[in-house]
């Protein structure tokens, strides 16, 4: 009984401070609980509903710069619904900005292939008001509000500071150029311009001849194979995109010319990785996949906020050889 009338004395004692306290932390816990609903809110209720097109879904490239898509659309609380096709194919990528256009989204970031009807549709989403980033290949002659990729002379101008390396600065070399309607023609032009003004900058360096390829790695197999039965001064070989690249590179390989033919090509892909670590390409140049993503997002926040955007963003040049890939490799890991 004492200990019950010890109780009650204390209880009726400090009534109001105990119904202070219970006030005090019943406040704090329905502002904790306004504050996760707010969060969570802001969660189900982004900013925008953006749109990304990639060239493929495959490559580590456009992984990259999905990576940096997402990201940013994290740090900018908007939805991106992203949809790329598996492989290289310009008639779905087409098909995808169409449906774009038709769910009237908010922004859209789109690679391009060359061709009439990628103007048409990008044009048709401008007249929608529906801004439009194009993002690694350019279409400068639609509507598109701003361009995100990479300056292709200096792209160029650092492909050929990597050859002068790789050979001393004496070498004769081969170009293989790609003549894939999907790809920016006027982008490749500047990017072998680039290559060809550093190039004769050396005495005891020559451009022998550019080969056109035209089926993708079977036809830089063909050109490469032709470049080692009839063209025995060639020692050097430039490949400006990454299937050409793994194309003359296993030439190489099956005919034993790893070390007498130096080749710098382009792209990150795994196995042109691996062909980097064995010296069988001396290097690569490349896009910044990463930062590339995370500006075209930024470029669509800034035409939706502000209207002001440049018309094009320059992401920089990535080079890629031996003595830096497993520096390269250990960031791409981390990144995951």
């Amino acid at each position: 009984m004492n200990i019950l009338r010890n109780i009650y004395s204390f209880f009726k004692n400090h009534i109001i401070s105990i119904l202070v306290a219970l006030i005090v932390v019943t406040g704090f816990s329905l502002y904790q609980l306004q504050r996760m609903d707010t969060s969570q809110q802001s969660l189900l209720n982004p900013t925008y509903h953006f749109y990304f097109i990639g060239q493929n879904s495959v490559d580590p490239f456009w992984k990259e710069v999905r990576r940096g898509v997402t990201n940013a659309a994290k740090d900018y609380n908007v939805v991106v619904e992203f949809n790329a096709p598996r492989f290289n194919n310009p008639e779905e990528e087409l098909k995808y900005l169409d449906m774009a256009i038709t769910s009237n989204v908010d922004g859209i970031i789109t690679h391009v292939s060359n061709g009439l009807a990628s103007t048409e549709l990008i044009n048709k989403a401008y007249n929608k008001g529906i801004p439009v980033v194009t993002i690694e290949n350019d279409n400068k002659y639609s509507n598109r509000n701003a361009f995100v990729g990479t300056n292709s002379f200096l792209l160029g101008k650092e492909a050929a500071e990597l050859m002068v390396e790789a050979t001393d600065a004496s070498s004769n070399i081969a170009i293989i150029v790609s003549s894939d309607f999907e790809l920016d023609t006027a982008s490749q032009n500047l990017r072998i311009n680039g290559f060809l003004s550093t190039i004769k900058e050396y005495p005891e360096m020559k451009v022998i001849e550019v080969y056109t390829s035209e089926m993708g790695i079977l036809s830089a197999e063909e050109i490469t194979q032709a470049i080692i039965t009839s063209r025995s001064e060639v020692d050097a070989i430039f490949t400006t995109n990454s299937v050409d690249t793994l194309g003359a590179a296993q030439l190489i390989v099956d005919h034993n010319k790893v070390g007498e033919i130096l080749l710098v090509g382009y792209g990150n892909m795994e196995n042109i990785l691996r062909y980097i670590d064995r010296g069988i390409i001396y290097g690569t140049v490349m896009s910044e996949p990463y930062k590339m993503g995370y500006e075209s997002l930024k470029a669509l926040m800034d035409i939706k906020e502000t209207n002001n955007v440049s018309t094009f963003i320059d992401t920089g040049v990535k080079i890629i050889k031996k003595s830096n890939l497993e520096e390269y490799q250990k960031s791409l890991e981390s990144d995951d």
